[in-house]
């Protein structure tokens, strides 16, 4: 066993048998300022934001803005602020990498080829979260399995290999319903998009609302195949061909 395996077995006996607040509070209390939450605004991290905020309105929550964003996600990003008083840090990718992108491919250049969504996301999206994650132990994100195909061996504690740290998905097990009862009992502000049928929130260009018989990920890249669908925040080369 690796030493980073080993540094994921021991969280996992010593947090095996908590549930998801009970989980925030340990990490938290274990590593500190060495651990941020990633959220997109929807309704999964703001279950984690409400959660954490409750324990300590000083932890570290950070977000992508790749400049293609909803204007319903900043509105739920400041509603945020307003209910929490918390510090969000907002990362922006480069201005001279996004500005060669698009002068080369143009300003819709991830709907001509899979090969040009990617280098979309590199650059908006994976290289400001590596900055991000710079200097941290752990990051928590908001994942649930039943998100897609591409989420089923996803697990609440598991070795990050493409940043080098430790990630944990506290709602990996929740069911969609789980998360909506859980806004509604505590008033959590959530994305006007859900209102909209958007489960899953990304970019404007590249989400889509979706129908009642779609799967909830059916408006994220929609031209591409599901196996696809993922933008490389949360690859796994253990599950991801």
């Amino acid at each position: 066993m690796s030493p980073n395996e080993q540094d994921v077995q021991t969280i996992l006996e010593e947090t095996g048998d908590l549930d998801t607040l009970g989980l925030l509070r340990f990490l938290l209390s274990h590593y500190g300022d060495r651990i941020a939450l990633a959220s997109s605004f929807g309704a999964e991290d703001q279950v984690l934001t409400d959660m954490i905020c409750n324990i300590s309105t000083s932890a570290r929550v950070f977000t992508l803005d790749t400049g293609r964003l909803h204007q319903e996600t900043y509105d739920c990003m400041h509603a945020t602020r307003e209910k929490y008083g918390v510090d969000i840090r907002v990362a922006f990718p480069d201005r001279q990498q996004v500005s060669q992108m698009v002068r080369q491919k143009g300003p819709n250049l991830f709907y001509e080829s899979v090969e040009n969504r990617k280098l979309c996301c590199q650059i908006r999206k994976i290289e400001p979260l590596q900055r991000e994650l710079t200097g941290l132990d752990a990051w928590i994100v908001g994942l649930r399995r039943e998100q897609s195909v591409t989420r089923q061996e996803l697990q609440r504690v598991a070795w990050d290999d493409a940043n080098g740290l430790i990630k944990f998905a506290p709602l990996i097990d929740w069911t969609e319903e789980q998360v909506w009862e859980y806004i509604r009992e505590h008033k959590v502000p959530y994305n006007g998009l859900h209102d909209k049928q958007f489960p899953s929130i990304g970019c404007a260009p590249c989400t889509r609302a979706v129908a009642a018989d779609e799967d909830v990920r059916a408006g994220r890249w929609w031209w591409e195949q599901p196996e696809h669908k993922e933008c490389g925040l949360h690859w796994d080369k253990r599950t991801t061909a």
